[in-house]
């Protein structure tokens, strides 16, 4: 029987959100005056008084993220139907059989608007076909490159995944589920999986397809967030002294420590910080840690569940995961049921948007404004291949400073 998802909920409730401009205190964090939305969330009776609506600030930028990504997903899955075609062209007729008669309306659309990505052509002997222009296929072609160079990248973050799943193992469903966010080729049971006997085996439980960690590597148990603190001299060895603050941004410069990226406008009073600082300084299990050893109400367990999304969403390409995808993964690392208080408790890590088809979480200093800062080669390969309409994803600064391996 399937569940219903909470992420459907707040997608399907926000469509009715009005903006609200008032500090709510009864929020686990209080609120500021900033662009928000009400969110209705159940309460204990309060006596007969109604209850006060909790509150949600929208990133605009972040939600630019998902208008951003509607027509290079189109060219994008257009090159894929072509490149998958025995003579590297598609008959116009055979589109709708593709992708469906509403959408094929919308490729349609995509064709006519770029003629220096798509050429259509016909001759007598053929009907009207659509293929990649010459300038194209020769950037198409830097993708096999650009697969080779993920391999490596691939395999760690597999890994990492299954050493922070409870059992180190995973069902072969659930991974295919995210492979195109982690950036698995379509194939990858067939052409990743085998050729590394020596981390992977796939192995039959109760029926079900598990994909099985071969053995630990403590080397690979840190987490990105902990690589970044070490890249700042922060490391668990070296705690923070008593005269270290936490700034008006929230961020706190200690091993327990997360990135903090508020809103603009946002305005955290004293009693906030003072508990945000409390949170920093708290002591927390690594998510690589098998999570049946802690216990659910533990403060240091919960902020451990923090740290296992933070991982979780850090691993893929963008650095998001849409509901329905987080969601899948309750049981493999123990999420706790109220997932989604826990996601907008903790607004300065975790950004939630319901443009799309589905809400978004994204992981909030993965971006600056619309842009993420650091790209694996696929996207990189992705980016110049979409720029070839004309329109430029990739932000200057990261093509020069961001390393591709930095994933």
């Amino acid at each position: 029987m399937h569940r219903t998802s909470i992420f459907s909920c707040f997608h399907q409730s926000s469509k009715s959100f009005l903006l609200y401009k008032k500090d709510v205190s009864a929020f686990p964090f209080p609120f500021q005056k900033s662009s928000a939305m009400l969110i209705s969330l159940k309460q204990k009776s309060s006596g007969g008084r109604r209850p006060k609506k909790k509150i949600y600030h929208r990133v605009h930028e972040l939600d630019r993220v998902m208008d951003l990504q509607k027509k290079p997903s189109l060219i994008l899955h257009l090159k894929a139907i072509i490149q998958s075609q025995k003579h590297q062209h598609l008959l116009l007729r055979n589109l709708e059989k593709q992708v469906g008669f509403v959408q094929k309306w919308n490729f349609m659309a995509v064709i006519e608007k770029y003629p220096s990505i798509f050429h259509v052509g016909a001759d007598s002997r053929a009907p009207p076909f659509v293929t990649l222009t010459e300038k194209a296929r020769k950037v198409a072609n830097e993708e096999a490159e650009a697969r080779e160079l993920m391999e490596p990248i691939l395999v760690k973050n597999l890994r990492k995944l299954l050493m922070m799943a409870v059992d180190c193992r995973l069902p072969l469903e659930k991974i295919e589920f995210i492979e195109n966010e982690l950036g698995l080729p379509q194939d990858f049971k067939k052409s990743l999986i085998p050729k590394y006997p020596e981390f992977f085996s796939v192995k039959d439980v109760s029926g079900k397809a598990y994909l099985h960690l071969e053995n630990w590597d403590s080397t690979l148990a840190v987490t990105v967030r902990e690589e970044r603190l070490t890249s700042e001299g922060v490391t668990l060895s070296n705690p923070p002294k008593k005269k270290v603050r936490i700034s008006k941004d929230g961020n706190f410069l200690g091993p327990f420590a997360f990135k903090m990226c508020f809103p603009t406008g946002f305005r955290p009073n004293a009693n906030y910080l003072d508990e945000l600082e409390r949170w920093h300084r708290l002591e927390f299990p690594s998510p690589y840690l098998n999570a049946r050893r802690f216990e659910v109400a533990d403060p240091k367990a919960r902020k451990r569940v923090v740290a296992v999304l933070h991982e979780l969403l850090s691993l893929t390409m963008e650095k998001r995961l849409n509901s329905i995808q987080l969601d899948a993964f309750h049981s493999e690392y123990l999420l706790p049921s109220r997932l989604l208080l826990c996601l907008i408790k903790h607004h300065g890590i975790f950004y939630m948007t319901n443009k799309g088809a589905r809400s978004t979480v994204f992981l909030k200093e993965a971006y600056d404004g619309s842009h993420l800062i650091d790209k694996c080669p696929l996207l990189l390969f992705r980016d110049k291949f979409v720029g070839l309409s004309g329109r430029r994803e990739i932000n200057p600064c990261n093509e020069v400073a961001s390393s591709p391996f930095s994933f």
